[in-house]
């Protein structure tokens, strides 16, 4: 249920739920994909397959790129929601597009499965933010070319913050509370926080600034139960105890910038392509209404998730000369800036940093936190550890598990996805 105030015209909703069945959608989705990959080849296109605004906007990177090579694309903007299978599915089909974007933390994932190839010259990636090649590496080989990159950072209300005496948020925990207090004190009936139940992140972020390490036995059992950790979950779980954050999930919010343009929240972690969405509705919020900060810390900002998208070429790829010249056109400086001006994607490239475009003030958080980067275990499995941390963490927020419990629940979920990883591990078989 949802805990918020009532708000029948406002943005916070509880969803309808719709009784879909997941075979009749796998085959639905399968056989749209057969279709679509038919037509490209009869067209002689290059497929590219993106996620979110990358896959909404590139259209716009592709016109550039036909007019010096002659080359067609053909792209799909692919649901973030249903990207992970659509992309698995058309892998086991053999209909992997030529030219796909994947979120970091897959690309080890499509290596392991043979669904992704080498990037075949350390040229393309040559000018790359160290932290942002790391992440698409897997046992230390190029198997993707970062394309953008993503510090998680706080976006704020000036005016709602400034009503309450701060020019800005607080760079530590302690500061964050006494900040959240005097908000949630002057406006008893609205949230200062918004950290949605089902998106992990900012419980990570707050993991990596405690100076949690999350896995150990050379990343084989899970690592919860540390004073590190229980510190990050007490904080996380004392925004929800104390009503400075709702308790709600992604499907629970109608419109959260409707919301945070209402004042219904005040702090919002989240990522550059945010920008975006602040910018097209600058009617909703005036652009001196808010600015952006780096999260606070146990003791001033300290490592934050990051993520990065990636471009791979499909190990099936049957021109993968032009596949590979699509993904240097697109990881280009250019085109990663004209990204950055389209939809606040920050440049993967270091040398697109230099700049004009990327001098503007409310960059300057992002690019002070990339120089303090928290970097995933490298373990295949993490997605499905990050979900099942979600899954736990919820439902301590939610009042079923106290955070020992939580912890502990946690390790023993993670020891059982490592389990086949450990066992090869205690044998030889991998490092």
């Amino acid at each position: 249920m949802c805990d918020l105030p009532p708000c029948p015209d406002g943005p916070f909703r509880q969803p309808a739920l719709i009784a879909l069945d997941r075979r009749t959608m796998l085959g639905g989705a399968a056989a749209l994909t057969l279709t679509a990959c038919a037509r490209a080849r009869e067209s002689g296109a290059l497929r590219f397959w993106a996620t979110g605004y990358e896959g909404d906007y590139s259209p716009h990177l592709m016109v550039p790129f036909t007019a010096a090579t002659g080359i067609e694309v053909e792209t799909q903007s692919v649901p973030s929601t249903a990207a992970h299978e659509k992309f698995l599915t058309a892998f086991a089909g053999g209909v992997l597009p030529d030219v796909f974007m994947l979120p970091s933390g897959w690309v080890g994932e499509f290596a392991m499965i043979g669904a992704v190839a080498p990037v075949p010259s350390p040229a393309l990636v040559a000018d790359t933010l160290p932290a942002a090649r790391a992440i698409a590496q897997v046992g230390g080989r190029d198997y993707a070319v970062p394309w953008a990159i993503a510090p998680q950072v706080q976006f704020y209300r000036r005016d709602l913050l400034g009503a309450a005496g701060y020019d800005a948020p607080p760079t530590d925990w302690a500061g964050w509370l006494r900040m959240g207090s005097a908000l949630k004190g002057r406006r008893p009936g609205e949230f200062v926080f918004l950290a949605l139940l089902n998106w992990p992140d900012t419980l990570f972020s707050m993991l990596y600034q405690a100076g949690a390490t999350l896995l150990r036995d050379r990343d084989t059992r899970g690592n919860f139960r540390t004073d590190e950790a229980r510190e990050a979950f007490a904080f996380y779980k004392s925004l929800f105890d104390e009503g400075l954050a709702p308790k709600v999930l992604s499907t629970e919010v109608q419109d959260p910038y409707a919301a945070f343009a209402q004042g219904r929240f005040a702090v919002w972690p989240s990522w550059p392509t945010l920008l975006l969405d602040l910018h097209r509705r600058a009617a909703e919020l005036p652009r001196e209404r808010w600015g952006v900060a780096r999260l606070a810390g146990p003791n001033g900002p300290g490592p934050a998730t990051m993520v990065a998208n990636s471009l791979c070429v499909a190990s099936t790829c049957e021109r993968p000369a032009e596949a590979w010249a699509l993904v240097r056109h697109l990881s280009s400086a250019a085109s990663e800036l004209r990204f950055q001006s389209l939809i606040g994607n920050l440049p993967a490239r270091a040398s697109a940093w230099d700049a004009p475009q990327m001098a503007d003030p409310v960059l300057a958080p992002f690019a002070e936190q990339m120089r303090q980067p928290a970097i995933a275990p490298p373990v295949v499995e993490w997605e499905r550890i990050q979900n099942e941390v979600q899954l736990v963490a919820e439902r301590m927020v939610r009042g079923g598990l106290s955070i020992d419990e939580a912890l502990a629940a946690i390790d023993t979920r993670i020891d059982r996805i490592l389990a086949k990883r450990r066992a090869l591990v205690e044998a030889g078989r991998i490092a």
